[in-house]
């Protein structure tokens, strides 16, 4: 199918103005509509950016999990982001998915903000450039991406109602910058965000025009965020072209009225629906060409099925199911506001038979599945059935090399060496003994909370990848949990329970009508579940499990949720009320509820059974969360055991990091603290072994007060699923640390220059920095930070010898500087030279400096390397409020280039000329 406007355009005269309107609002949660009179097929969207999750919120259905965009943005490498983009398109591909919701394009202007890991740097010109490689990786394989959140949509705080206020040459050479680079990068898609922008919403905003398709020539979609369009008339009147979710919402029918009406003209439908049409067009959805998408299997890339789901075929054997899977199924007990995890008209695959017939079994056992307790069955439930035939071993192994090999070297390309006296890399033979500390050493964090969660098949822990690098030698691995880190109770987890009715690992789900009665049952893997099957006359979710405890004393058990829930401990009541939800922000409703707790003495050796139930109701969306935390460890017996293995050791690596609560969607954080016993395990640690690595596993800036302590401090960010084995390459040294700063890092909160993200009385945040965000914040202020943007230690060391400029250049044109650096260390490295630009004589406010390009080199040791770093026009020029329009300067320049923002070795003039006829 061709997409000339002509192809377009005749396809378009085949609809009816009502069928135009009706195109333009969701079929699903997930889904656009289809049209047969133009043979269009529906387009499937999935959230992203650090793995392709697919339409369902489902455990057993896993994804590839690579390190957090914050990490991606590290690498200062777009081939590698490239290649990345690449990856995830074929993961897309495989899960049918056509539309990926990625990159966020949002800046980091505020260290508290709650979805840094998301996304990429507090800098315009990085952002821009890592977000158009991940654009290019995406859709050079046949999946479009997003651009997202269009625009200052830079926290979380109030976000789906904050007013941003912020001044129109703030707004057009900072905050719309990396959007503008994404357009050049041809992105299909652009996201428009919840917040408001100078008083208007975004998603009714003529930002959405001029400059997005005007100025720009932007020919793809706008797409709402989920739930944001508010309005009809004023919403269809801007440059937004498609409401999510669906199919309710305030287009679709209201839309095609207006139109009637003469509210919305009819030329602007036009132009929704032909850019719809384009996009399918481009996607192969138009016309009748379908043949390159997979049906959805859940597999994983590569073809395979993955362990989770395998594992949990004995276990969905033994699921009972009375009802019929129906796309309206118990619709009208979920919340009518628009949320990313309504059921999709599309059944998630669960191995269970849904066809509505009762089994002999089922219908013997009515009675007692009132209870999550076993019920007679036949003697065929709890086997496994027959597996279908495993993919060629070759062929899977194939698909997984290559995806872990990827994935494990973005880690290391990522990774961000902060700091380092003598002790990076370790020799793993001159090693006897390693003592690996702390909690996230076990459980380390991979990802960041919210709508781009995903569920990765396998994550390798930094403990599990340190052990795996010293397995064939002589060197013993000693872990030592320490204090358990501040935070909430985790979801229930399958090691710590079983279901109660198979005996196996997980717990058991149930949907009960208003009398109790069991509608549907499975088992899943863990305690969080975002989405239970809605079945119809669904009254109630229940999850049911035995827990085992390990550890004698006080527990903390909760669930996590909104309604009328209750907790049971054999029986007995623990907590139950009525808990409203006090927002409607989607990623709290539905994806990160807050949990009710209680406590209850538990022994060793005495199973007990837990039951969390809540209703559904209008309003408080269905995730239901079943927490449990042992009583936590003696901090003091903890920290003595941890300085006891270090002590004791060759070398001490401590992971430390933020928690599940921390560093989320729907959040800003208060602080930048670890908390008092992550930092208390530091410093015992490094107080009796020099040779400590302390990792940080975060996805944007916290404090680390110990740091001059630490003989390495290394960044891991959230490091996706082979975070372990690309960390364990770079602490043995098979990997050089690759990583700069896509962030400052301050030592402390209160020197921060922006530290407000939440709104005044009025909902108005106003950008009063202007200008001055990030590096450029730190310079104009004269403070310094912990670590500098641009920041990062490879493994040997470099000189910056000789930079060059031309003597000048026109206004307009873009220009090339070369610097000259030589590796003085003792083993080949990487190096990103990085330049930025000053105007010390401008009338202008401008930056003390700001980045301006950078490039990448590699030398042995002694040698020399020459950085060639295209510096583009754009970073010359300034937007002129006065009339509206770029203007660049002319007179005396400052170019500069060094290791980061705050190292700077070398300087030199350039003259930047009128361009002819100026």
């Amino acid at each position: 199918m061709g997409t000339s406007d002509e192809e377009i355009d005749r396809l378009l005269g085949k609809l009816t103005p009502r069928a135009r309107a009706l195109l333009l609002t969701g079929a699903t949660t997930w889904r656009t509509k289809a049209e047969p009179a133009v043979s269009l097929r529906e387009l499937v969207m999935s959230d992203g950016p650090a793995g392709v999750r697919g339409e369902a919120w489902d455990e057993r259905i896993t994804s590839v999990l690579l390190p957090s965009a914050s990490a991606l943005a590290a690498t200062w490498d777009e081939a590698l982001v490239e290649r990345l983009g690449g990856l995830l398109a074929a993961e897309a591909r495989r899960k049918g998915v056509d539309v990926l919701l990625a990159p966020t394009l949002n800046l980091h202007r505020s260290p508290l903000g709650g979805r840094h890991f998301e996304c990429l740097s507090e800098d315009p010109e990085l952002t821009g450039r890592i977000g158009a490689a991940l654009i290019r990786g995406v859709q050079a394989h046949g999946v479009a991406a997003t651009a997202k959140h269009y625009v200052a949509n830079d926290s979380e705080t109030d976000r789906l109602t904050v007013d941003v206020r912020v001044g129109e040459r703030a707004l057009r050479e900072v905050y719309l910058a990396p959007f503008e680079a994404a357009v050049a990068a041809g992105v299909r898609l652009v996201m428009a965000g919840y917040n408001a922008v100078n008083g208007t919403t975004m998603t009714a905003s003529a930002l959405l025009t001029d400059p997005l398709k005007s100025e720009w020539g932007f020919d793809g979609v706008v797409v709402s965020d989920w739930g944001a369009v508010r309005g009809t008339v004023d919403t269809a009147r801007a440059g937004l072209d498609l409401a999510m979710p669906g199919p309710e919402g305030p287009w679709g029918e209201a839309l095609a009225r207006a139109v009637a009406d003469g509210d919305v003209p009819g030329a602007a439908v036009d132009d929704k629906a032909r850019r719809l049409l384009r996009l399918a067009a481009r996607l192969d959805a138009l016309g009748g060409s379908d043949s390159h998408r997979p049906v959805p299997t859940g597999e994983s890339l590569g073809g395979e099925r993955s362990a989770a789901v395998r594992a949990s075929s004995a276990v969905r054997d033994t699921c009972l199911s009375v009802s019929v899977d129906s796309p309206h199924g118990a619709e009208h007990l979920s919340d009518r506001a628009p949320s990313p995890n309504r059921g999709s008209s599309r059944p998630v695959p669960t191995g269970e038979s849904l066809g509505g017939e009762r089994s002999a079994a089922v219908r013997a056992s009515s009675a007692a599945r009132d209870t999550c307790l076993p019920v007679p069955t036949d003697n065929t439930r709890g086997t496994e059935r027959p597996s279908a035939p495993a993919p060629s071993p070759t062929r899977d192994d194939r698909a997984r090399a290559h995806v872990r090999t990827l994935a494990r070297r973005a880690v290391a390309a990522g990774a961000v060496l902060l700091a380092n006296r003598d002790v990076l890399p370790l020799d793993p033979e001159r090693l006897a003994t390693v003592a690996v500390i702390g909690a996230h050493a076990a459980r380390t964090r991979t990802q960041g909370g919210g709508s781009a969660g995903v569920f990765p098949g396998e994550e390798v822990s930094v403990l599990d990848g340190i052990r795996a690098e010293l397995r064939d030698r002589a060197a013993r691995v000693a872990h030592v949990p320490g204090p358990r880190p501040d935070g909430p109770a985790p979801p229930l987890a399958p090691d710590d329970c079983t279901d109660p009715r198979s005996g196996l690992p997980g717990v058991l789900l149930r949907m009960l009508d208003a009398e109790g009665r069991e509608l549907y049952a499975e088992r899943r893997l863990g305690g969080r579940l975002l989405e239970p099957r809605l079945v119809p006359g669904a009254h109630t979710v229940e999850i049911c499990a035995r827990l085992r405890p390990r550890t004698a004393g006080s527990w903390t058990l909760g669930v996590a949720g909104f309604g009328r829930m209750s907790l049971t401990l054999d029986g007995r009541t623990l907590l139950a009320g009525d808990f409203p939800p006090r927002t409607d922000d989607p990623a709290v409703v539905h994806v990160n509820p807050p949990a009710q707790y209680a406590t209850a003495d538990l022994a060793v050796g005495r199973d007990t059974l837990l039951v969390a139930r809540r209703e559904l109701a209008p309003g408080t969306g269905r995730a239901t969360v079943l927490v449990a935390a042992p009583p936590a460890p003696d901090v003091g017996a903890a920290l003595s055991e941890a300085a006891r293995a270090a002590a004791g050791a060759d070398a001490a690596i401590v992971v430390v990091g933020t928690t599940e609560h921390g560093e989320l969607e729907g959040h800003d954080r208060t602080d930048l603290a670890l908390g008092a016993t992550q930092d208390a395990l530091v410093r015992a640690v490094t107080a009796v072994n020099p040779r400590t690595v302390a990792v940080v596993n975060s996805g944007g800036p916290v404090e680390l007060p110990w740091r001059e302590r630490a003989g390495a401090v290394l960044l891991a960010w959230f490091p996706g699923q082979e975070g372990g084995a690309g960390l364990a390459d770079v602490i043995f040294g098979r990997a050089e640390p690759g990583g700069r700063l896509p962030t400052t890092w301050p030592a402390a909160l209160a020197d921060a220059p922006v530290t407000r993200t939440r709104p005044d009385g009025a909902g108005r945040l106003d950008y009063d920095e202007g200008l001055h965000v990030g590096h450029r914040g730190w310079l104009r202020h004269h403070r310094t930070p912990a670590y500098w943007f641009g920041h990062g230690l490879g493994y040997t060391t470099w000189s910056y010898d000789e930079l060059t400029v031309p003597t000048a250049v026109r206004a307009g044109d873009d220009l090339t500087v070369r610097v000259r650096v030589r590796n003085t260390g003792v083993r080949q490295g990487r190096e990103v030279v990085q330049v930025y630009l000053a105007r010390p004589a401008s009338t202008l406010d401008r930056p003390v400096r700001w980045l301006a390009g950078y490039a990448a080199v590699r030398a042995r040791p002694g040698e020399t390397a020459t950085a060639t770093v295209r510096v583009p026009a754009r970073t010359l020029r300034h937007w002129s409020v006065a009339e509206h329009a770029w203007r660049t300067e002319t007179g005396t320049w400052r170019v500069l280039a060094g290791r980061s923002a705050g190292d700077v070795p070398l300087a030199a003039d350039l003259e930047v000329v009128p361009a002819p006829g100026e």
